[in-house]
C-alpha cells in the first residue's frame, strides 16, 4: 500500500511526504519511552526518510517519463489530426461516393459524394451508423426506383443478404432514369469499403448501342426472313404479331404490315380462316388451343388448303421467350406430284396385278406342262422298261442254255448293253421326279455301311477293269436321308470319279463334324476348271467328249438336284490335272431312332426249289413269257394271268394256293396289283408277294409296304427274284 496517491502531482506527493516526516519526528521527540525504543523509532524514521527520498527520485523520473509521453502523445495526436484531414481531403477528391464501415459494421467516415443521388438519405448519415440502418435509409428513399414486384422491405432483405458475399457489385436504378453501381470491398481488418459510381451515362450509351444493334439485327433478321422460301409470322409472348416476311404477302391475303403489327393472334387467325381450309384431323380450334397453352408447346405441323387451290405445309414452334413462330410452305407442286405418283403407282399396281395374273396362268400352264412331261416320261419309261425287262430275262434264260462260250459271251454283252439302256432310263426317271414341283422322299435313319459296302462290291470290278484303285473307308455312322436317293447320289459320285480318272485311285470316306457326316469322294483324275465347276451339274453336259461314253451326262445333275431337294449341302473342290473332291453333308442320326440296316447280300444265280408254284399276273405278254421261261428254267412252276379278274377266276377254277405271288401294279383293267393282292389274301391268307412296277416312287413303295409286299422295280433284277423265291419257299416250308 503506498503512502501517497500516485495520481497526485509530484509537488503534492512531496508535500505529503514532508508532512509525514514532520509528524513522525514530532512523535519521536514527544515520546518518553525507554532510550532503546526512542532510538529504534529514530532509526525507523531515518529509514523512512531514505525511502521517501528514493520514492521521490522515482517519482521525479516517472514525472519526466510522463512529460515525455505527453509530448509524444501530443505529437501523435497532431499527426492523427493531420492524417485524418489528409484522408478526408483524399476521399473528397474521389469522383465516386465513398464510405468506410468498421468490422462491427458501423460507419466510420464517408465523403460528400456518398448517397448524393439520394438527397433524402444524406441527412441521416453519421459516424456510428450501423450497416442495417444505412440499408434501411436507402430502401425507403423516394429516389430509389424499384420494380412493381419488389417492395422496399424485400429490397432491403436482398441487399443485406448480398452484404454477406465476399465481393458485391450491382446496379441500383434511381428515379429520372439514373443508375448507381454499388460495390463492396473487404479491408484487411474486416471492415467494409462501399463505392457508389454514377453509371447513368454508361447505361444510357449501352442502351443506345443495344438499340442500334437491335435495329441492325432486326434489319438483318427481316432481310433473312424476306429471302426465305417459306412465309413466316412471328408472335411475342402476349400473342401479338411482331413481324412477317414478304413471302407471307405473296402466299396469303393479309392487311398491310404496319396496320397488322401488334394485332392478336386470334384476329389474324379469324382473317386467315376465311381463306384457308384445314386438313383433317387438325382444325383451327386445335391451333388456337395450342397457342393459348400456358405450358410448354411442342412443335406442331399440319396442312391447309387455300381457296385458290394452293396447299400449304404449316409448322409452328415455340421460342425461348414464350413467343412462337408459324411458317407456311407452298407444297402445291409436291402434293400434285404425289397425287400423280399415287395414280401412277395405282396404275402400275393394276398392271403388275394383271401381269402377275398372266404370269400365274403361264406358271400354271408351265406346271401342267411339266407335270404332263413327268407323266409322259414316267409312262414312256414304263413302256420302255416293259420290253427291256423282257429282253433281259430272255437273255438271262439263254445264258445257261448255250453250250458255246463265244455265244454266251455275245449274250453277256447284249445283257450289258441292255443294262446300260436301263441305267439311262432310270436316270431319266430320276430327273423327271426331281423336276417335279414337290418331289417326295422317304427320309429315315440310314446306316452308311448299308450304302457304301454294296457299292464297293459293285464298283470295285469296274475300277479294276480301268486300272484304278477304289478304296471305301468303313463307316459305322447312321444319317437321316432317303435310302434310295442317297444310294444313287453316292453311286453317281463314285462312278463319275472312276469314269474321269485315267490312273491313280478313288477314295470314299466320311468325316464327322458337329453333328454332320461329311461324305467325301476323292479322285486323282482330270480335275475340273473353276469356270466349268457349275456347268458339270447341268443335264446332258459332258466336258470331255473325246472318248465315247455310255452316259447322257445326267449323273451329276441327279446328284445336284437330289442333294438340293434333300437339304444335303454339296461342294466341289477341284483343280485341272490334280483331281477333284466331291463332298455331301448329311445330318447324323439322333440317338433312339431305328436304322435301315444293310440288305442281305443278294444270292448268286441258282436254282430255286423245284415244284414251287409261282402265280404271275402280268399284262405284258413278252415280259410274262420271259419271266415264265426264266423261273421255270430254275425248276419252279408258273401260272400266268393277263389281268386281275382273270387271275382271280383262274385261282378259283384250279382251287390252288400258290407259294409266291408276282403281281404287276398296272394291270390295265382298272384293278391295281395292291388291290389284287388284298383280294387274294382274303381268300388264301398270307402269301409271300412282290409287286412289279416301273414306278419306283416313294409313294408306291410305301403303299406296297403297307399292303405287306415289297416293290420290285422293272426291269426285274434276277438276283432279287431268286432271293424272293427262296424266301417264299422257306415260308411255305414253315
Amino acid at each position: 500500500m503506498s503512502l501517497v496517491n500516485p495520481a497526485d502531482s509530484i509537488e503534492r506527493q512531496n508535500e505529503k511526504l514532508m508532512q509525514i516526516a514532520t509528524s513522525l519526528m514530532r512523535r519521536v521527540e514527544q515520546k518518553n519511552d525507554e532510550a532503546g525504543a526512542a532510538y529504534a523509532q529514530f532509526e525507523r524514521a531515518a529509514l523512512l526518510e531514505v525511502q521517501v527520498r528514493e520514492r521521490t527520485c522515482d517519482l521525479e523520473r516517472t514525472l519526466d517519463l510522463l512529460q515525455e509521453s505527453n509530448a509524444r502523445l501530443e505529437t501523435a495526436s497532431l499527426e492523427t489530426r493531420e492524417a485524418r484531414a489528409t484522408l478526408t481531403e483524399a476521399i473528397e477528391t474521389i469522383s465516386e461516393g465513398f464510405a468506410l464501415f468498421d468490422p462491427e459494421d458501423r460507419l466510420i467516415l464517408f465523403n460528400s459524394r456518398f448517397c448524393r443521388g439520394l438527397s433524402d438519405v444524406v441527412d441521416g448519415l453519421r459516424p456510428g451508423l450501423t450497416f442495417a440502418q444505412y440499408v434501411g435509409l436507402i430502401s425507403t428513399s423516394r429516389h430509389l426506383s424499384l420494380p412493381d414486384t419488389l417492395t422496399p422491405r424485400n429490397w432491403a432483405d436482398k441487399r443485406t443478404r448480398r452484404h454477406r458475399d465476399e465481393r458485391v457489385v450491382f446496379n441500383v436504378s434511381l428515379t429520372r432514369d439514373r443508375w448507381l453501381q454499388v460495390s463492396e470491398h473487404r479491408t484487411a481488418q474486416g471492415g467494409t469499403v462501399i463505392l457508389q459510381t454514377d453509371v447513368t451515362n454508361i447505361i444510357r450509351l449501352e442502351r443506345q448501342e443495344r438499340e442500334k444493334m437491335r435495329d441492325a439485327q432486326a434489319q438483318i433478321l427481316q432481310a433473312t426472313l424476306d429471302h426465305l422460301d417459306q412465309g413466316v409470322c412471328i408472335f411475342d409472348r402476349d400473342q401479338r404479331l411482331v413481324g412477317w416476311n414478304k413471302r407471307m404477302d405473296y402466299l396469303l391475303d393479309l392487311p398491310p404490315q404496319q396496320a397488322a403489327m401488334g394485332h392478336g393472334f386470334s384476329g389474324l387467325l379469324k382473317r386467315l380462316n376465311d381463306q384457308l381450309r384445314f386438313s383433317d384431323p387438325f382444325d383451327a380450334d386445335m391451333l388456337e388451343t395450342w397457342v393459348s397453352n400456358t405450358q410448354s408447346r411442342p412443335p406442331i405441323a399440319f396442312e391447309v388448303v387455300r381457296e385458290t387451290g394452293q396447299t400449304f405445309s404449316v409448322f409452328a414452334q415455340e421460342m425461348p421467350d414464350r413467343g412462337f413462330v408459324i411458317s407456311f410452305t407452298d407444297v402445291t407442286a409436291e402434293r400434285a406430284a404425289g397425287r400423280a405418283l399415287a395414280e401412277m403407282n395405282e396404275m402400275l399396281e393394276q398392271r403388275v396385278e394383271a401381269r402377275t395374273q398372266a404370269l400365274n396362268v403361264a406358271l400354271a400352264e408351265a406346271e401342267r406342262a411339266n407335270a404332263s412331261k413327268s407323266r409322259f416320261v414316267a409312262a414312256a419309261s414304263h413302256d420302255l422298261l416293259q420290253p427291256l425287262s423282257a429282253a433281259k430275262l430272255f437273255m438271262s434264260s439263254l445264258t445257261g442254255q448255250l453250250p458255246d462260250a463265244a455265244t454266251r459271251d455275245v449274250v453277256h454283252k447284249a445283257e450289258s448293253a441292255l443294262s446300260s439302256v436301263e441305267r439311262i432310263i432310270e436316270a431319266l426317271l430320276d430327273i423327271s421326279r426331281l423336276d417335279a414341283r414337290r418331289p417326295t422322299f422317304d427320309v429315315q435313319p440310314v446306316r452308311l455301311s448299308a450304302i457304301l459296302d454294296p457299292l464297293a462290291d459293285e464298283l470295285t470290278p469296274v475300277a479294276q477293269a480301268k486300272g484304278v484303285s477304289l478304296r471305301v473307308v468303313p463307316c459305322g455312322l447312321s444319317v437321316r436321308s432317303d435310302p434310295g436317293y442317297l444310294r444313287r447320289i453316292v453311286q453317281n459320285l463314285v462312278s463319275n470319279a472312276i469314269r474321269y480318272t485315267d490312273s491313280g485311285r478313288v477314295v470314299v470316306g466320311v468325316r464327322r463334324r458337329a453333328g454332320v457326316a461329311r461324305l467325301e469322294v476323292w479322285d486323282t483324275g482330270r480335275g475340273v476348271a473353276k469356270a466349268d465347276q457349275k456347268a458339270i451339274f447341268q443335264e446332258f453336259k459332258r466336258l470331255d467328249t473325246s472318248q465315247p461314253e455310255n452316259s447322257l451326262g445326267l449323273g451329276l445333275a441327279i446328284v445336284e438336284r437330289a442333294c438340293k431337294s434333300l437339304g444335303h449341302p454339296l461342294e466341289l473342290s477341284s483343280e485341272p490335272g490334280r483331281g477333284s473332291v466331291f463332298s455331301v453333308e448329311l445330318p447324323v442320326r439322333k440317338a433312339g431312332m431305328s436304322t435301315v440296316e444293310s440288305p442281305p447280300d443278294a444270292p448268286l444265280k441258282g436254282l430255286v426249289e423245284k415244284g414251287q408254284i409261282v402265280f404271275l399276273v402280268e399284262n405284258d405278254d413278252s415280259l410274262a413269257r420271259a419271266m415264265t421261261l426264266m423261273i421255270e428254267g430254275w425248276g419252279a412252276q408258273v401260272i400266268h394271268a393277263a389281268s386281275g379278274e382273270e387271275g382271280l377266276a383262274l385261282l378259283s377254277d384250279i382251287d390252288l394256293r400258290p407259294d409266291a405271288l408276282m403281281l404287276d401294279h398296272q394291270l390295265g383293267d382298272g384293278m391295281t396289283g395292291i388291290e389284287l393282292l388284298r383280294r387274294i389274301r382274303l381268300r388264301y391268307g398270307h402269301v409271300p408277294a412282290r409287286l412289279i412296277s416301273a414306278d419306283r416312287s416313294a409313294e408306291l413303295r410305301a403303299a406296297a409296304r403297307d399292303a405287306g409286299a415289297v416293290l420290285l422295280g422293272k426291269p426285274v433284277d434276277e438276283a432279287a427274284l431268286v432271293s424272293f423265291l427262296n424266301e417264299a419257299a422257306r415260308v411255305s416250308a414253315d
